[in-house]
């Protein structure tokens, strides 16, 4: 599991799986805008989504409802959900 689970730990984590499993370039995760919409402004579609998901949902230990991916449109939203998940947890 990552190390950090504070908000800002998880945004960055979350940012550094979709660059890496986008292969994104130019983009770091410090420099990734945690509010970009990840559908309109950055093109993921749902099976980029359902990878993300499943890799983060490994990570964390988690589980990622398939109906709630629609709602994981920006880094802070999802990072927002799996801290709301963890939380529930412990």
């Amino acid at each position: 599991m990552p190390e950090s689970r504070d908000i800002k730990g998880i945004i960055r984590h979350v940012a550094e799986v979709i660059i890496g499993e986008l292969k994104l370039e130019d983009v770091t995760a410090d420099t990734f805008n945690p509010d970009m919409d990840l559908v309109d402004e950055l093109g993921i579609d749902s099976m980029d989504l359902a990878t993300i998901a499943l890799v983060l949902q490994d990570e964390y230990k988690i589980v990622i409802d398939e109906d709630d991916y629609p709602k994981l449109k920006t880094i802070r939203l999802i990072a927002d959900y799996i801290k709301e998940k963890l939380t529930a947890k412990s």
